[in-house]
């Protein structure tokens, strides 16, 4: 009898796991076959998901009842950066045509989505369920795309596990040398808001913001510079 009830509980253990594994993988494969649609050269398609929402709303129904443990870390904070951009262009869909997400009052703060079991808002996933959880991982600052042209392009594929640690570091070398995103003029540099808005994420451990973005910069900046922000480019990142 015990060893009946052993291989019940194995079994049930494996279905579960096997349930997992599958919904997973098919939300990172489809996620990754409609950015390749929609997506090109840090631009989205948003007349078109309009005009044909049936793929963006099969993922997040998907995402809906997806739940994946902190544990399984690099699952985890995939399946969210991909469900933040996702629930993004959902929002602009939804109130389309706007020019920028700034045009929707409550767009960041107040509008819901059913992801992971909750009802949680775009700026909940950014604080609550990635920076809180992994508050040493500045890098999500570089994957989260808010649909402004002032943000990091957003990428023609998904963030998957298997690769995530490689994407989040792309994306960020992309951006600390684009001469756009980071502004040096002799000892002045200008930065994106984003390290004005979010500071203590990238100045941990002592670092300054010059130290964080040297990190990953080919080329340096002096140490010495003095650091300013440029105005934060709210227009939507619309495909022409």
């Amino acid at each position: 009898m015990k060893a009946k009830k052993t291989l019940i509980i194995l079994l049930t253990a494996f279905t579960v796991s096997l349930g997992f594994g599958q919904g997973t993988s098919d939300f990172f494969a489809k996620a990754d076959n409609f950015f390749k649609t929609y997506v090109n050269q840090g631009r989205v398609a948003y007349k078109d998901i309009k005009a044909n929402p049936a793929s963006l709303n099969e993922l997040l129904d998907i995402a809906k009842d997806t739940s994946i443990p902190k544990s399984d870390a690099k699952t985890y904070q995939a399946f969210w950066i991909n469900a933040y951009n996702l629930s993004v262009i959902k929002g602009i869909v939804d109130n389309y045509p706007i020019k920028s997400p700034l045009d929707k009052a409550g767009f960041f703060d107040k509008t819901t989505y059913d992801i992971g079991g909750k009802n949680i808002t775009l700026n909940d996933i950014e604080n609550k369920v990635l920076r809180a959880n992994f508050p040493k991982e500045a890098r999500f600052h570089f994957v989260l795309v808010c649909a402004g042209l002032g943000c990091p392009p957003i990428i023609d594929r998904a963030y998957t596990p298997e690769k995530l640690e490689a994407q989040l570091q792309k994306q960020t070398e992309l951006s600390l040398n684009n001469p756009d995103f980071v502004r040096v003029k002799g000892k002045k540099v200008q930065l994106s808001q984003i390290f004005e808005w979010y500071n203590g994420d990238f100045t941990q451990e002592g670092k300054s913001l010059v130290d964080f973005v040297n990190i990953y910069r080919n080329e340096k900046i002096d140490s010495g510079s003095k650091v300013g922000y440029y105005p934060y480019d709210w227009k939507l990142n619309e495909t022409k």
